[in-house]
């Protein structure tokens, strides 16, 4: 096949924006400037061939629909447009199908959402198709909105001919350009919150970098975490015994775990809250609740507080994370994989399942390098307040954001020790006004106006029901106004503290991409491997250890200086360990 010349009569330019639907084991449809351009063939095969010839935008519908096959089978793909992702950042929320996307994009009312599941939703099914497309007059029906058929993928379904449904494919691919070119010009009339603006304008590069986010989570999925069974197994059995052969010695194991608390607490059932926080107030306990991190500030009042903590230290193993667990979610190659997500629906932060974001500090010695590997961990250092810092242009908190300690300043203006200072920080971020907080907010207020008056400002707009909007200008849902005063504060404070985290997350998103596109044009053999809240983990050839520090320390002083425009700075504690848990 002559692909190049395919391309060329199709108008598809180097770097230009290139449709991409993949019909697995059929083809790829691409839609450039010029048209649809259905392709047969082994659609990783085309696609890297593309990559490589033209370097493109790759534009789809959803990452999560779309990348996966070609991900799995080893391509790269260096930049994208994700309409999902554009969409969740232009509108907020949490539906982002094509439907949804479109209808937005071409300012029509929303419609139903599709009748199939999320996932074949967003990547219109093409993994998983049945069902006929009955009478179909194209993607888009009378009302101008995309034709249901389409939308939950029955178009692309084995009913119709081979070269039909690469057809469809590439008129799918069009119109998913079509939407990608609208959203982006909607992201470039946004105005720009920097205090220089320089082009592209921040809310198209926050476009593109919560496209590589979507990108990433596909890539996070297939890679997988790298886990060593053997340690991860010693640490479970350390704290619940060995693995038990049968029901009885699992009920066995349950009592021996049970028996030191119940000792103390007498007989009830440790895994009913309100029996157990009964018994604690029979011992004089005032709590509302057994939560740990509340028993965790009664250490050493009692016997029973530390049996109850490491009881359910051990429980946590045993029923969350323990053998059951390493068995479903860590494959035979020694890699935990979950599902990813680029964007929860409120903070917009990336999430993860499979106990991913949740593991607990026992089980990080089981995290651990590849022979011949290491991994090299990057932690934002207190990045909230440095964002706030962005997100207020308060010249003394960005001053103070110069150190690498924000505290240690902070500190000093507050006239205050580095421990009150940060809960001044903290409380003001997330709405605290009670007990140390109180005296601490009141010299935030005296030393810190501009940021104080920032949250204040969110705050007030959540509780009066208007939406706030991160730097990047994703919008923060923030509900109706009519309700109760009590309801009211809460949504309040939510606001006060979402556009913070927001924020914060949007900076991760566009640093992680910057990383990942680093790591790629050193040679490909480095790997984000996990992204976690303010942290992200590389798995690397030992070889290239410096260099990927290098790279994530780089990488955020760019993303800082475009994203920020230079005046606040951004640190990040960065360490090469061959398990998880020696990062410190």
């Amino acid at each position: 096949m002559d692909l190049e010349g395919a391309l060329h009569r199709a108008g598809a330019r180097p770097g230009d924006p290139l449709g991409l639907v993949v019909l697995p084991g059929l083809g790829v449809g691409l839609a450039a400037g010029g048209g649809p351009l259905p392709l047969a063939g082994d659609p990783a095969d085309l696609v890297r061939r593309v990559e490589r010839g033209l370097g493109p935008r790759w534009t789809w519908w959803s990452a999560a629909g779309t990348a996966a096959p070609l991900v799995a089978a080893g391509v790269h793909l260096a930049r994208c447009h994700d309409v999902a992702a554009v969409h969740r950042l232009l509108v907020g929320g949490s539906r982002d199908d094509p439907g949804a996307a479109w209808a937005a994009a071409h300012d029509l009312p929303e419609p139903p959402p599709p009748a199939r599941h999320r996932e074949a939703a967003h990547g219109t099914g093409l993994l998983d198709l049945d069902g006929a497309l009955a009478g179909d007059s194209g993607p888009v029906d009378e009302h101008g909105l995309l034709a249901a058929g389409w939308v939950e993928g029955r178009a692309f379904g084995p009913d119709a001919e081979p070269a039909e449904r690469l057809e469809r494919a590439a008129r799918w691919a069009a119109l998913a350009v079509r939407t990608a070119a609208a959203q982006q010009r909607v992201l470039a009339a946004r105005p720009d919150p920097r205090p220089r603006p320089a082009p592209p304008p921040l809310a198209v590069q926050t476009g593109w970098s919560e496209s590589a986010a979507a990108l990433l989570a596909v890539e996070l999925e297939t890679t997988g975490l790298p886990v060593d069974r053997a340690a991860a197994e010693a640490v479970v059995a350390a704290e619940v015994g060995p693995r038990p052969d049968g029901p009885a010695a699992e009920a066995a194991a349950r009592a021996a775990r049970d028996a030191p608390v119940r000792e103390l607490l007498g007989p009830v059932d440790l895994r009913n809250p309100a029996q157990v926080l009964a018994a604690l107030r029979q011992l004089g306990f005032d709590v509302p609740d057994t939560r740990a991190w509340r028993l965790e500030r009664l250490r050493g009042s009692h016997p029973v507080v530390e049996a109850l903590l490491r009881w359910r230290k051990g429980e946590r193993l045993a029923t969350t994370y323990g053998y059951a667990w390493l068995e479903h979610h860590v494959s035979a190659d020694g890699r935990l994989r979950g599902a990813w997500a680029a964007s929860d629906g409120g903070g917009g932060r990336m999430t993860a399942q499979a106990g991913l974001h949740n593991l607990p500090a026992e089980l990080r010695p089981a995290v651990a390098a590849e022979p011949g590997h290491v991994l090299v961990r990057a932690d934002l250092g207190q990045v909230e307040p440095r964002v706030l810092a962005v997100l207020s242009g308060d010249a003394g908190l960005a001053a103070a954001a110069r150190e690498d300690d924000l505290y240690a300043p902070v500190a000093a203006a507050l006239g205050a020790d580095r421990a009150t200072a940060k809960v001044a920080v903290l409380a003001a971020m997330y709405g605290q006004t009670s007990g140390a907080a109180g005296e601490a907010l009141r010299r935030m207020e005296r030393a810190y106006p501009a940021a104080l008056a920032f949250l204040r400002a969110a705050e007030e707009a959540g509780r009066a029901g208007r939406d706030v909007a991160t730097w990047g200008g994703r919008p923060v849902r923030v509900g109706s106004a009519d309700l109760p005063e009590e309801a009211r504060a809460v949504r309040g404070r939510f606001a006060r503290n979402a556009v913070v985290q927001g924020t914060a997350a949007e900076l991760f998103k566009a640093w992680a991409a910057s990383v990942r596109a680093g790591l790629a044009g050193a040679g490909g053999a480095g790997r984000v491997v996990l992204c976690l809240h303010d942290e992200l983990l590389l798995h690397v050839p030992e070889r290239d250890a410096g260099a990927a520090a290098d790279l994530l320390r780089s990488a955020l002083a760019g993303t800082a200086r475009r994203w920020a425009g230079g005046d606040v700075r951004f640190a990040a504690d960065v360490a090469v360990v061959r398990r998880w848990s020696e990062a410190k």
